[in-house]
């Protein structure tokens, strides 16, 4: 199974609202998940998404692939970070 860290559209007709959201990847893009990690309103703009930070670091360990999108989402704020310096550290502690 292939899991996949990508946006969920609910929002209404020209007023899009995004669910970001663990889904395998053979899904559709807006059916089932596996776990929401938090919204993102594009009238508000990236820096207003809210992130579970914890939850997306979790997912991101385990394996998921973000979308372009979410990359830079997690980009701005911190978690791809995070997320590397993470990685960094436990293959410092294998050797």
């Amino acid at each position: 199974m292939s899991v996949k860290i990508r946006l969920t559209r609910i929002g209404r007709h020209k007023d899009p609202f995004y669910r970001i959201v663990a889904a395998d990847s053979r899904f559709a893009r807006d059916g089932r998940y596996i776990e929401q990690i938090g919204t993102y309103d594009p009238a508000l703009g990236i820096e207003k998404a809210e992130i579970n930070e914890e939850l997306a670091l979790k997912w991101l360990n385990s394996g998921a692939t973000p979308s372009d999108s979410i990359r830079a989402m997690f980009t701005k704020h911190g978690i791809m970070a995070k997320y590397v310096e993470g990685k960094k550290a436990a293959k410092k502690e294998s050797k």
